[in-house]
């Protein structure tokens, strides 16, 4: 129950703000990928409206905790257009965190959504940080279950489970696809991988360093 009604909070509250995504100029336009008789709005076919249907706008199964057994201890399950349809245009989707104990969610930002996050249970250090034109100032709260945080748009941010106990949060995003950009994944991770030299210039590390990340974060 408790789960439910934060749920609704969360997008009324988002609801409210103007998304980043553009304005749809009809009811509803429900993601497809049966190209014919179909329309391409907001990087997804549409099908015709009427055949809608009332799966076409639920999910089932946030209630469930997702898999932390993982390198960084946690685990992200994403609501977005690919699992609703119907999510399609409205410039909103969803997501449940779950961290194991000391887990977290590592520093990553969001190209397309400012995020709105509750915490349900446990503690959780959480915080963003600033663009280089505000001197990238780190803005950061310890929070409690009740607690809400705000991550605004293309800012670098994260959170940290500094509990004994598992915790979960729900967070709110201005985008039926928000995307994601983990930081170390993807400067240490790129296909093909950035010259050793130029992230060892811009970290102020030793090339061999480097060339060690770069292949503990290779695929």
């Amino acid at each position: 129950m408790r789960v439910s009604i934060l749920i609704t909070v969360l997008a009324v509250v988002i609801s409210f703000a103007k998304a980043y995504d553009p304005s749809p100029l009809q009811d509803f336009c429900l993601a497809i990928d049966d190209p014919k008789n179909a329309v391409f709005v907001n990087g997804k076919l549409c099908k015709d409206p009427k055949q809608a249907k009332a799966e076409d706008f639920f999910y089932s199964g946030l209630n469930k905790a997702g898999n932390t057994n993982n390198d960084v201890k946690s685990n992200v399950t994403t609501v977005n257009v690919d699992q609703i349809p119907g999510l399609n245009t409205m410039g909103i989707s969803l997501v449940r965190i779950d961290y194991a104990p000391y887990g977290q969610n590592p520093p990553h930002t969001h190209p397309r959504a400012t995020e709105i996050l509750v915490l349900l249970k446990g503690t959780l250090y959480v915080g963003f940080v600033s663009s280089n034109q505000d001197n990238n100032r780190l803005f950061a709260k310890v929070l409690q279950p009740g607690d809400v945080f705000v991550f605004p748009i293309g800012m670098i941010h994260f959170q940290v489970n500094i509990g004994k106990t598992p915790a979960v949060a729900f967070a709110g995003l201005s985008s039926q696809n928000a995307g994601v950009i983990t930081i170390a994944d993807t400067v240490f991770g790129s296909n093909p991988p950035i010259n050793p030299e130029v992230l060892a210039m811009a970290f102020q590390l030793y090339v061999n360093v480097v060339k060690d990340l770069e292949a503990k974060f290779k695929n």
